[in-house]
C-alpha cells in the first residue's frame, strides 16, 4: 500500500499527494495517484459476489482471459479478467453467447485507473445437471442397443424426394439447398419448418418427423440447424425425439451442430453429418462424379472388350495356321492307310478266331454224339422200358405178361414179356 506523507510548512500550500481525496479542494487538490489508491482500497474491502450474465467477449493473451459479461435483461456490461492460475478450475468449453455464473472480486488497477472484476470461479448456468442427465440418458440408449451401427438402416444411392427438417429460413435450409442442388441438380425437397431451439423445439420437430416418415414419396429425412451452444441444442437430446428417430422407418440424417457438437439425436440417427453442408454432400451424389465415373467404366469396358477380341482373334489366327487346319488333306490320307491296314488286321483276327472256334464246336459234337445213347441206338441196341418209364435192366424184372416199351433208333413199339429165357450153354473148345 502506498504510504502519502505531509511534508508542508505552516502557510504553505500542501503536495497533492499529501492530501486526501474527501479533503481536496481548488486550492488544494489531491494526485491521481492517492485517488486510485484511495478507490483502490476501497474496492478491496468487497466481498466475492456471485453475478449472472452472457459472455460478450472472449480474449486469451498470455495465459489470461479478458472477457467482458452482459447482463442477461438489459444492456449493463462488467469487464472481466481470469488469471492463468483460475483456469484449471473452470470448464473449457466456455465461449462467446454462453450463459454462465461466475463469482468475481473487484479489482482496480491504481496505474490505469482501470476497473475489473478477477473470476475465481465460473460454470455454465444449469448447464451441469443438465449434461450429468443426458450421460446417463447415452448410456441407458446405448445399452439399449439404439447406437448399434447394426439397427442404423442405410441411405439411398439417389433419392428421389428429400425429406428436411429446419428452421424456416434458417442458413441450414439455404446450406442444405444449395449444395444439394449444386451436386444433383434434379433433386426434390420436401421441407417441414420446426422451432430448432427452445419449448417448441421437440414437439414441432416430432410432428415434421412423423408427416415425413409416412409420406411415401420421401426417401430420407435430414434433422438440420447450424450448430449453437449446448443449450440450445438440448431441444435434440430429448428422450422422445431420439425413441422417435430410432422408431422411424425411413432413414435419417443428423445435420445438428458443428464438430464439437454432440446431441443425442447423432448417436440414434442413421448417419451423422458435421454439419449441413456436409449432409447435403453426403444424402445425394456428385453428378460430376458419377459421370466422370460412368466414363471411366465405359473407358474400362472398352479396354476390356478390345483386348478380348484381339486376344480371340490371335488365338483363331494361331488356330488357321496350324497344319491340321491350313492343310487336313495329307493327314487324312495318312491316317486312311492306317485305317486300311488296322480293318485288315482285324478282319483277318476274327477270321482266324471263327474258324478255330468252329473246329472246336465239331468236336465237341463229335464227343457228345459218341456218349449219347442216341448213338447207342443207332447201332442196333435197343432199350426196354416197363411201365412208368424205367429201364429194365434185369430180366427177372419183366415176368411173362409184363407190358414192355421198346426204343429203337427210330420211334418206340410196345411188346409184351413171356419170360425170361434160359440162357444157352456156352460150347467149350476141345
Amino acid at each position: 500500500m502506498t504510504v502519502f506523507e505531509a511534508s508542508t510548512r505552516p502557510g504553505e500550500t500542501p503536495p497533492a499527494d499529501a492530501v486526501a481525496p474527501r479533503d481536496s479542494s481548488a486550492d488544494a487538490p489531491t494526485s491521481v495517484a492517492r485517488l486510485n489508491a484511495t478507490i483502490r482500497d476501497f474496492v478491496a474491502r468487497w466481498n466475492t459476489v456471485w453475478v449472472e450474465g452472457e459472455i460478450t467477449s472472449w480474449n486469451v493473451r498470455g495465459g489470461n482471459i479478458f472477457a467482458r459479461l452482459k447482463d442477461t435483461r438489459s444492456d449493463a456490461q462488467i469487464s472481466i479478467r481470469i488469471w492463468s492460475s483460475v483456469r484449471p478450475r473452470i470448464p473449457g468449453d466456455l465461449a462467446v453467447g454462453d450463459h454462465v455464473v461466475a463469482a468475481v472480486k473487484a479489482d482496480y488497477f491504481v496505474k490505469a485507473g482501470d476497473f475489473s472484476f478477477a473470476v475465481s470461479a465460473m460454470k455454465h448456468v444449469g448447464l451441469g445437471d443438465q449434461l450429468e442427465k443426458l450421460e446417463k440418458l447415452r448410456l441407458q440408449l446405448r445399452q439399449e442397443g439404439l447406437f448399434d451401427a447394426s439397427r442404423k438402416k442405410r441411405l439411398p444411392f439417389l433419392p428421389h424426394v428429400i425429406g428436411l427438417i429446419t428452421g424456416e429460413k434458417s442458413d441450414a435450409e439455404k446450406d442444405v439447398h444449395r449444395n444439394a442442388e449444386l451436386r444433383w441438380p434434379q433433386v426434390r425437397f420436401r421441407t417441414e419448418y420446426a422451432a430448432v431451439q427452445g419449448d417448441r423445439c421437440v414437439p414441432e420437430t416430432l410432428a415434421a418427423l412423423a408427416r415425413l416418415d409416412t409420406d411415401p414419396d420421401v426417401d430420407v429425412i435430414v434433422i438440420a440447424r447450424g450448430g449453437g451452444d449446448p443449450q440450445t441444442l438440448l431441444g435434440f437430446s430429448d428422450e422422445r425425439l431420439v425413441r422417435a428417430v430410432a422408431a422411424a422407418t425411413t432413414p435419417i440424417v443428423s445435420a445438428i451442430g458443428h464438430e464439437n457438437d454432440h446431441p443425442l439425436l447423432d448417436d440414434v440417427a442413421d448417419l451423422r453429418a458435421s454439419t449441413p453442408t456436409d449432409a447435403a454432400k453426403r444424402v445425394v451424389p456428385d453428378v460430376s462424379e458419377q459421370r466422370a465415373l460412368i466414363a471411366q467404366l465405359r473407358s474400362r469396358a472398352t479396354t476390356r472388350l478390345t483386348q478380348r477380341l484381339s486376344h480371340d482373334i490371335a488365338q483363331l489366327e494361331q488356330l488357321r495356321s496350324r497344319p491340321s487346319l491350313r492343310s487336313p488333306d495329307p493327314i487324312i490320307e495318312s491316317r486312311s492307310q492306317d485305317v486300311w491296314l488296322l480293318l485288315s488286321r482285324g478282319r483277318d483276327t476274327i477270321t482266324r478266331q471263327h474258324d478255330a472256334a468252329g473246329r472246336a464246336t465239331s468236336e465237341l459234337r463229335a464227343s457228345l454224339r459218341a456218349l449219347s445213347p442216341a448213338a447207342t441206338l443207332s447201332r442196333g441196341y435197343a432199350i426196354a422200358h416197363l411201365e412208368g418209364g424205367v429201364i429194365l435192366r434185369d430180366a427177372a424184372d419183366a415176368p411173362a405178361g409184363s407190358s414192355l416199351t421198346i426204343t429203337v433208333d427210330r420211334g418206340s413199339v410196345a411188346a409184351r414179356s413171356e419170360g425170361e429165357i434160359a440162357e444157352a450153354p456156352v460150347p467149350r473148345s476141345g
